[in-house]
């Protein structure tokens, strides 16, 4: 599995959005090569029409695909947000495991000099705390590792995405070179329908693919919210009841 990387990740979005611009360059270029293929006085007539249709449906096809990779980009934001958040657990997990550590009674600085009832009630009340503080560090650890994994199929996801736009910028420029002929036009337009169909194929894939991936996250951040109201815990949904009963013994 890729590790994720917002350097990383802002190199493929950047990339993505250079292609979009080829892509977007590619298309305005199809009305230009249909011109020069047909303004000729030996073209006929019903081939300039072939021609020029043939560069309506080479601009449409390309038009849809450009629009479909636009609105998957709608997304660019959650991948990075999604490693800040788990970075940001990790603080809490961070915090959360040093009160725990400091909060098991056998090691605390008392332990070998206070005696008596009122420090065997306390070690009874404080070590709740502890183990309510190492159930956070638990969650945090868990809560951080399902969002990095989160933001790892973005990034997985756009660099797929970014692929599907490179091939498809190739066969543009293919399909754009065979206008240029009318016996090759009919090639042009089979090469953008065929990239056409390979390409969305390759795009609901990387959805299917980026799909699975949070459904499973999503179910372990379900789990991790049990965990986090377990009553052995956090009884009544709450922090454990600090209150010593004023040390008294019964």
């Amino acid at each position: 599995m890729m590790d994720f990387s917002e350097a990383q990740f802002q190199e493929v979005v950047n990339k993505i959005n250079g292609g979009l611009n080829d892509l977007s360059g590619k298309i305005a270029e199809v009305p230009r090569a249909v011109a020069d293929a047909t303004d000729h006085w030996y073209v006929p007539g019903f081939v300039a029409d072939a021609i020029t249709w043939l560069g309506e449906k080479i601009t449409d096809l390309a038009t849809w695909i450009l629009d479909k990779i636009k609105d998957v980009l709608k997304g660019l934001a959650a991948p990075v947000a999604f490693f800040t958040y788990a970075f940001d657990w990790q603080d809490i997990r961070g915090i959360s495991s040093t009160v725990a550590g400091q909060l098991k009674p056998e090691i605390m600085p008392s332990a070998s000099t206070w005696k008596g009832t009122a420090s065997e009630v306390y070690g009874r009340t404080v070590k709740p705390q502890g183990d309510a503080a190492g159930r956070i560090s638990t969650i945090s650890d868990s809560t951080s590792t399902t969002l990095q994994l989160c933001a790892v199929a973005g990034l997985a996801f756009y660099v797929a995405i970014g692929l599907v736009l490179v091939k498809f910028i190739v066969a543009m420029a293919g399909a754009i070179a065979a206008i240029g002929s009318a016996i090759f036009s009919w090639a042009g337009l089979g090469l953008i329908v065929e990239e056409a169909g390979v390409n969305t194929g390759l795009i609901w894939t990387a959805i299917g693919a980026l799909t699975a991936v949070l459904g499973t996250q999503a179910q372990q951040l379900v789990s991790l919210h049990g965990a986090a109201i377990d009553n052995s815990a956090f009884p009544g949904g709450h922090w454990p009841d600090p209150a010593t009963g004023a040390y008294q013994g019964g």
